[in-house]
């Protein structure tokens, strides 16, 4: 490989004035990562051999919040992204590699590194910043994706039990799919809580979208009932399947006068449109 050399130039100059030498020496390096490069731009908008390039000059510089900004950046858009690991494991130590293999080569053709304790501790500031990019970018990908997994919990939460306002103080609960322990505590919590906090005073409960009530749903929905009653809220149950009503009679769980049964949603939506 032929590379430039004037002379008197310090590092810096000489890795830019070999740009297309080291990128060369890079993607030789990094086999695996040099066959995606062009499909990581293209699903991530991430140029991996600008950031290289940059990150290098960083290092070579010693501009360590420069190299953390780099290595923070390229997590969130690693992470944003949900592009692999171990090709960005592969590209760093690459990336290491190769910049070590251009120091030596700068030493051979004259670049003036120092004596020996001074190279020492040039090799200790290298390998330190090359180590806090790879810090700083893990460190942002864990915590996009520890983010990204709180906000898709809480939606899965917030669809768990979708309690929708019609009025101030009228709302309704359509409950659909299966009832687990889980998916009851959630239901529980955000309704008793929408109760106190909305001042929420009829909770129509919709069970025609219910998969099915084994004893233990319908222990958790009994709980529910219950909870519902004791904050002084009056709940009307629609869409109750024969089997759901069996459940009821089995258990001999009685109606208070708080709790109202109608065959449909639309029967007690038109009860509650004709009493206004």
């Amino acid at each position: 490989m032929q590379l430039h050399y004037d002379g008197d130039q310090g590092m810096k100059e000489f890795i830019i004035d070999n740009r297309k030498q080291f990128e060369q020496l890079l993607l030789d390096e990094a086999v695996q990562v040099r066959d995606k490069i062009e499909q990581i731009k293209l699903i991530g908008n991430i140029n991996l051999l600008d950031n290289a390039y940059n990150l290098v000059l960083s290092v070579v510089q010693n501009r360590r919040e420069d190299v953390t900004a780099l290595g923070t950046r390229e997590g969130i858009a690693w992470a944003g992204h949900s592009l692999t690991l171990a090709f960005k494991l592969e590209w760093i130590q690459a990336i290491r590699k190769t910049l070590w293999e251009f120091i030596y080569k700068y030493d051979r053709l004259g670049g003036e590194l120092g004596e020996k304790e001074e190279f020492h501790k040039l090799q200790i500031e290298i390998n330190s910043l090359v180590d806090e990019f790879f810090r700083s970018f893990f460190l942002s990908y864990s915590s996009y994706k520890d983010n990204l997994l709180e906000s898709k919990n809480e939606l899965v939460e917030s669809l768990s039990a979708p309690i929708i306002p019609i009025t101030e103080k009228i709302s309704i609960l359509p409950l659909i799919g299966m009832l687990d322990e889980f998916r009851g505590n959630i239901i529980e919590e955000k309704v008793l809580n929408d109760i106190s906090n909305k001042g929420v005073q009829t909770l129509i409960l919709d069970l025609s979208g219910l998969a099915q009530l084994d004893d233990n749903a319908f222990q958790l929905f009994r709980k529910l009932i219950d909870g519902i009653t004791m904050m002084g809220c009056k709940a009307i149950i629609t869409g109750m399947r024969p089997e759901v009503v069996a459940h009821f009679i089995e258990h001999e769980h009685p109606f208070g006068n708080n709790i109202k049964t109608k065959g449909t949603l639309q029967h007690a939506l038109r009860e509650f449109i004709h009493e206004k």
